[in-house]
């Protein structure tokens, strides 16, 4: 692959806490980030924001669009921070938004995004959207389309597509490689709906891994990957 979207949620920078940055956390990612750079791969970035506030989840009383805009302001944060820690291991990063952040991001362009991928650097998709009711997965699908992504790089916290959740089903099935279609028809949560009928009509394909695999993003572009690959076929 020549160009990739990795989507990090924001509860896995923040490790063990559960709330916030754990910098050894992002420092590890972006290790595996400088890997892929130097193998010649582009790299754009989108963040959650679920280490600072997950909509109507952290509360009940606030206004949806309000809700929502508070969580577009948590990815912010999160890219901002973890574009710091890119620089200090010596990669180049610009962070780009929806909508005006002052001077701390710049307002998103396709145009001046690739010209920052071809240039080498990684560059980071905060702000989801910009509009309430779209989840930072449709974010993530819109910019990879925009931007002619090859694939869609997907860390979560369990490592690949299952048939149920794992979580609660010791006897959940894991797919090595599954169908965009079946993901639709059998309704699996690998992102949302409206993102997965995204990557149905343009033809985008997942990479789904667990992040906490020692290594895990490199070895989702190698033969050594151990997640699932769904497909456009």
């Amino acid at each position: 692959m020549k160009r990739i979207l990795l989507k990090l949620s924001g509860e896995a920078l923040a490790g063990g806490k559960g709330f916030g940055f754990d910098e050894e956390t992002c420092l590890g990612v972006a290790r595996q980030v400088k890997v892929l750079l130097e193998q010649g791969i582009q790299v754009a970035i989108v963040i959650g924001g679920g280490n600072f506030w997950r909509g109507r989840n952290s509360s009940k009383i606030i206004e949806r669009t309000k809700s929502d805009q508070i969580g577009m302001l948590g990815t912010v944060m999160n890219c901002i921070y973890v574009s710091e820690i890119f620089r200090t291991l010596g990669m180049k990063t610009k962070v780009y938004t929806p909508f005006l952040c002052g001077s701390f991001t710049e307002l998103f362009a396709k145009d001046l995004a690739v010209e920052a991928l071809e240039e080498g650097k990684v560059v980071f998709f905060a702000g989801g959207t910009g509009h309430p009711y779209f989840s930072t997965d449709t974010g993530t699908t819109l910019r990879a389309i925009e931007i002619e992504a090859d694939a869609i790089l997907l860390a979560k916290a369990v490592d690949g597509v299952y048939d149920s959740d794992p979580k609660t089903n010791p006897q959940a099935k894991k797919f090595d490689k599954i169908s965009i279609q079946e993901v639709v028809d059998r309704r699996l949560q690998v992102v949302d709906l409206t993102s997965t009928i995204m990557c149905m009509e343009n033809k985008m394909p997942m990479v789904v891994f667990g992040l906490n695999e020692e290594n895990s993003i490199v070895k989702a572009l190698s033969d050594e990957f151990n997640g699932t690959y769904v497909t456009v076929d």
